[in-house]
Formats: structure tokens, C-alpha cells, sequence
């Protein structure tokens, strides 16, 4: 008997990017050296956080494939709790950058690093929900792999992580186009001026497409 994981609720995702302030003119003295520090802290826990993050979907697909290709369910629930525990530490540097973000905010800086700081942190702060949603959604699958008995609560979380994937993607967006209109204030590295997801790939979490009409446990 084959099992199968029909996820069909796609869970887009960003990749942060990292950014740096420049023009000397726009951060004072110590104002600026404190902003200087937040941003490196920031853009070491965002680089760690996508690190994490990508390691925690990829033991996600594979446990995923393993199913779909006929494995019990219930052989997989080591790696699922591996992309859960790994997507937890994710979770936790987004959280650290999200703060160091929050303090260039407090800073006498100029108008549009703080407007887009603020806009970061929405994405962020969207980005932390969703992927709370995600982690809700590993732990049912450790209790049931195969969504036997919870399906419906499984694709419900999955819809509450899509759309909160969203919000992030469009703050983040409007983050990246004040930067883009600010290029002496703000700077992002070239892969990312325009980029829809922060330079990274788009990442989901639904079945192949040759799955999708079958049901689980058939």
C-alpha cells in the first residue's frame, strides 16, 4: 500500500537579504556606529536563519519523497522532526535579527533607513508567524504522517502559512523598492535590487503533480 502526502496549499517563502547603510552624512557619530553594529548582527542572523531554514525544508522533502515512493510513514517521522527542530533554530535568528532591526528604528538616522527598517520588521514579523504555522504543521505530521486523521487541520495550517509567507513577500518588496530608491542611503547587494524573493529560490511545500489527484492511503 502506498501512502501518499497530497499537499496541495503551496507555502511561498522569502529569503531575506542582507543590507548596508551608506552615506556619512545621513548617521552622526555614535548614531551611526550603533546602526553599523545592528546591521552586521542583523545580516549574520538573517544569513544563518536562511541557512537553517533551507536545511529544514530540504529533510521535509525528503521524508516527503520516502512516503511518496512507498516507504511507511511512519519511518520518516525522525526527519520530520529534524526539519521541525531545524526550522525552530531558524526561527530563533530571524527572531534575533528582527530585534537588531528594531533598534536601528530607535536611532536618529535618516527618514528612509527608519522606513525601511520598519518595513523589514512587518516582514519579518509575518515571516515568524508563518513559520510558526509551518512548525504546527511538522508536529502534526510527526503524530500522524500520513495525515490520516488530520488532514484538514495539516492543509488549514498550510493556508495560514501561505498567506502569511505573502504579507512578508509584500513588505518585503516594498522594502526593497524604498532601498532601490535610495541608493545613497541604502544599499543591497546587486542580486537583489528587484529580485521577488531577496535573490533566493521560491520554495513549497505541496505534492508532485502526478500525486495530486490521489488520496491518502490508497
Amino acid at each position: 500500500m502506498r501512502h501518499m502526502l497530497n499537499l496541495l496549499a503551496p507555502v511561498v517563502v522569502i529569503v531575506f537579504a542582507v543590507f548596508f547603510l551608506s552615506g556619512c552624512s545621513e548617521i552622526l557619530g555614535d548614531q551611526r556606529q550603533e546602526a553599523d553594529d545592528a546591521v552586521t548582527e542583523a545580516n549574520g542572523a538573517i544569513a544563518e536563519h536562511n541557512r537553517l531554514f533551507d536545511q529544514a525544508r530540504e529533510s521535509y522533502a525528503v521524508a516527503r519523497e520516502n512516503i511518496e515512493d512507498g516507504d511507511e510513514p511512519a519511518d520518516q517521522r525522525e526527519r520530520i522532526t529534524g526539519a521541525r527542530e531545524t526550522l525552530q533554530e531558524a526561527r530563533s535568528s530571524l527572531q534575533e535579527a528582527s530585534s537588531r532591526i528594531e533598534d536601528v528604528r530607535g536611532l536618529d538616522v535618516d527618514p528612509a533607513i527608519k522606513d525601511y527598517a520598519r518595513l523589514l520588521s512587518e516582514a519579518m514579523d509575518a515571516q515568524l508567524a508563518a513559520e510558526a504555522r509551518e512548525i504546527e504543521f511538522y508536529e502534526i505530521l510527526e503524530e500522524d504522517p500520513a495525515l490520516t486523521d488530520n488532514r484538514d487541520q495539516a492543509l488549514a495550517l498550510l493556508s495560514e502559512a501561505g498567506d502569511g509567507y505573502a504579507r512578508a513577500e509584500e513588505s518585503y518588496a516594498e522594502a526593497r523598492d524604498l532601498a532601490a530608491s535610495n541608493p545613497n542611503v541604502i544599499k543591497l547587494p546587486p542580486a537583489t535590487n528587484g529580485a521577488g524573493s531577496g535573490g533566493g529560490e521560491e520554495t513549497t511545500l505541496d505534492a508532485p503533480d502526478d500525486q495530486q489527484e490521489q488520496t491518502t492511503g490508497e
